[in-house]
């Protein structure tokens, strides 16, 4: 098995001649994107990179990405895509950790690493190159954690595990289709948008639209005017960027649906998201190291607010206090798959301990209710006691969100004179009484659940595919 073959089949489909990929101005179809991957999976060879040997991609979204990454599998060797968007000196990090043998860059991003090859000079001399004769279980990529609670952390995917994500989520809960379009803002290097503009439409034999850039809302909304996607992928910071940027003249007549996951989608977003713009957005929860989502809400089954119910192929448990939890209950969630993860590189203990007998501790904190459906409660780090009782940030910053002055928020525990009480960080639209935001919380929460501090800021601290970084956070409400 070798991942590179997505190309393959749309080429034994007849599908050579389809547009796979549009940006800007530049179109490839299926089979100018297999002869280029080809061409720099042969170019890679004779740069002397062996099988099982890493290719750090530091690309932003752009047709030379999906060559790439996809020429390197075929070649054998493991890509490494890592963040366009991170200053040069951030680089040598991932060139070290991943012992990458050679660097593949793009005209925007080779400055910031000057060892790097150029990926539109990479010539192989040959438009066909046989795929590498890897195993299922062989080293496929890495993908690199997102960093929001500490260092990044390499994680190795198999070379089926792309298919794994292919046959569940995208057949069972997105249904893709041959005639979609895809278009998300979460780029490639990401393992969301790896599967929504990579993994999923080449599948299907779709046509993806990839963003050049940050995905500004002014840019999200000129695409989708330009290129009319089927199926919009995006993250619930963004959608609630998009909806306070929108003049009223976007359109996303051409969706049949959105989807949204990286962080828990808000009930008050998703509800002015189809009030504004009549979709649906299924919010699911996913990670880097199961490849993305495995717990979705469906089309015939949308509950705003929660994490949906898990994706055919995939097994979640909530356990407690050592001990799995029965029916309706909370716990931190552990999740079983074919597409996760094999090991966290050079990091073995890190590996044992969060992947025990195939279960994968999230370190999430979940709430499931008698209908079967999971409500995030926070990191199960994120959590905090206040009176002896566990409050969720998740659920306090629910109930803000709907104030209509609160643009965003983020909600943590904060230690004074020896005692936790719940501390909010609030961006606001419009000047508002703290008091007043307290009392709107007192409405629909418990006494201990209201926050105690309101702080007031221009933005909150994120990592740059959009998290939180809630240790900033505490680390500020305990100065």
């Amino acid at each position: 098995m070798n991942a590179s073959t997505l190309l393959d089949r749309n080429l034994e489909a007849g599908r050579g001649e389809k547009v796979a990929i549009r940006c800007g101005e530049a179109q490839v179809t299926y089979g100018e994107l297999h002869e280029r991957a080809c061409r720099v999976g042969g170019a890679l060879r004779e740069l002397g990179v062996r099988r099982g040997e890493r290719v750090l991609l530091v690309m932003d979204d752009g047709p030379g990405f999906p060559a790439a990454f996809l020429g390197a599998i075929r070649a054998g060797a493991v890509p490494v895509p890592v963040n366009p968007l991170l200053a040069a000196p951030e680089y040598s990090f991932y060139v070290e950790d991943s012992g990458a043998k050679v660097v593949l860059a793009d005209e925007a991003c080779r400055e910031k690493v000057p060892s790097a090859h150029l990926v539109d000079e990479l010539d192989g001399g040959t438009p066909e190159l046989p795929p590498a004769d890897t195993g299922r279980d062989d080293a496929c990529f890495w993908l690199y954690s997102s960093g929001s609670t500490g260092r990044p952390k390499g994680v190795v995917h198999l070379q089926h595990d792309i298919e794994v994500t292919c046959e569940t989520y995208a057949a069972n809960v997105l249904q893709i289709r041959e005639d979609d379009v895809t278009f998300s803002t979460t780029k490639l290097f990401h393992a969301y948008g790896l599967g929504n503009n990579l993994s999923f439409p080449y599948w299907a034999g779709a046509s993806t639209v990839l963003l050049r850039g940050r995905a500004a809302p002014e840019a999200v909304f000129a695409t989708i005017a330009r290129y009319r996607p089927t199926l919009f992928f995006s993250a619930p910071t963004l959608y609630n960027a998009l909806l306070n940027a929108d003049d009223g003249s976007a359109d996303l007549l051409s969706a049949r649906h959105c989807v949204s996951a990286a962080e828990p989608l808000p009930a008050e977003v998703w509800k002015r998201w189809r009030d504004r713009f009549g979709l649906v957005i299924l919010d699911g929860i996913g990670s880097t190291e199961l490849l993305h989502i495995y717990c979705s809400n469906r089309l015939d089954d949308v509950v705003p607010g929660s994490s949906g119910t898990p994706v055919p192929g995939y097994e979640v448990k909530l356990i407690e206090d050592g001990r799995e939890v029965e029916g309706a209950g909370a716990g931190d969630l552990w999740v079983r798959g074919d597409s996760c993860f094999s090991e966290y590189w050079g990091q073995p203990e890190r590996t044992a301990e969060l992947i025990v007998d195939g279960w994968f501790s999230t370190r999430d904190r979940y709430r499931r209710d008698a209908d079967g459906h999971y409500w995030y409660e926070g990191r199960s780090d994120d959590m905090f006691k206040v009176n002896g009782l566990w409050v969720s940030p998740a659920e306090v910053e629910g109930r803000l969100i709907e104030h209509p002055a609160v643009v965003e928020c983020a909600v943590v525990g904060a230690v004074s004179g020896g005692f936790t009480k719940a501390k909010a960080f609030v961006v606001a639209r419009e000047r508002v009484d703290p008091a007043a935001l307290q009392e709107f919380c007192r409405e629909r929460l418990h006494r201990y659940e209201v926050p105690q501090a309101i702080e007031f800021v221009d933005d909150l601290p994120k990592t740059l595919t959009g998290k939180i970084q809630r240790f900033k956070l505490r680390e500020a409400a305990g100065r």
